[in-house]
């Protein structure tokens, strides 16, 4: 036991500490009653994020428009909430989709399941996905916060054709992640326009049923217009 006389935390309060020590707690909360707070007026006032927030991911393409992802799947087996479904195909010369030997075909990412970690990001060898800066993800329907892959692709830029096309004429795999695809080149337009067809609602470019989500009559995938019947 401290002995009262050589340790002085060990020495019995006064009798006005004693008083006031159940309400000195709440110093903190009367000195800040009165003091003018900064109310953020959301959703008509939104302050902008940090630059590296995690927020809605999007799939990544290549300058010409091929999409970055390869359908290896290390993004689903590094999440820890199970939350990423990748089902990956092989290209073919006439309907490439990525650079590589493969891509991914079905791509989800369940929003109800997802934990913003970044972990997937870390897992994908291509920097085919990464974090945007949305986070406004809050809806009234569960199964509309399952995103598919035409939701995830990144909008095509200057320069960039939709998917399929061929590659660069001369370039290998390794070139596109040497920089040294800077756009689709006139070959490749002159193909799209020969070959590539608007893909049906509910279908994957590829014309594939979109599989693991909601889909109504004929496998096509259930939208958010969809006022039919839905099933799993």
């Amino acid at each position: 036991m401290a002995d009262p006389k050589k340790d002085p935390d060990a020495k019995k309060g006064g009798f006005f500490s004693d008083l006031f020590a159940p309400v000195g707690g709440f110093g903190v909360t009367f000195a800040t009653m009165f003091r003018k707070l900064e109310t953020e007026e959301y959703p008509e006032e939104k302050r902008p994020t940090q630059p590296r927030f995690h927020g809605r991911h999007q799939l990544n393409r290549h300058p010409d428009g091929l999409e970055k992802c390869v359908g290896c799947e290390l993004c689903a087996w590094a999440c820890p909430a199970d939350a990423i479904l990748v089902e990956g195909a092989d290209n073919t010369e006439d309907s490439r989709f990525s650079p590589g030997e493969r891509y991914g075909r079905v791509y989800q990412i369940n929003y109800l399941r997802c934990i913003f970690c970044g972990l997937c990001i870390e897992a994908c060898p291509t920097r085919a996905l990464t974090m945007t800066n949305f986070y406004e993800l809050a809806d009234h329907s569960r199964g509309d916060l399952i995103f598919t892959k035409e939701q995830l692709l990144a909008p095509l830029q200057e320069g960039m054709l939709a998917a399929p096309h061929p590659m660069v004429d001369g370039m290998e795999e390794r070139d596109y992640y040497l920089g040294k695809v800077a756009k689709a080149t006139p070959a490749q337009e002159t193909w799209v326009r020969n070959h590539h067809t608007e893909p049906q609602e509910g279908l994957a470019p590829s014309g594939d049923p979109v599989e693991g989500v909601d889909t109504v009559e004929h496998g096509r995938q259930a939208t958010r217009d969809t006022t039919e019947g839905v099933r799993r």
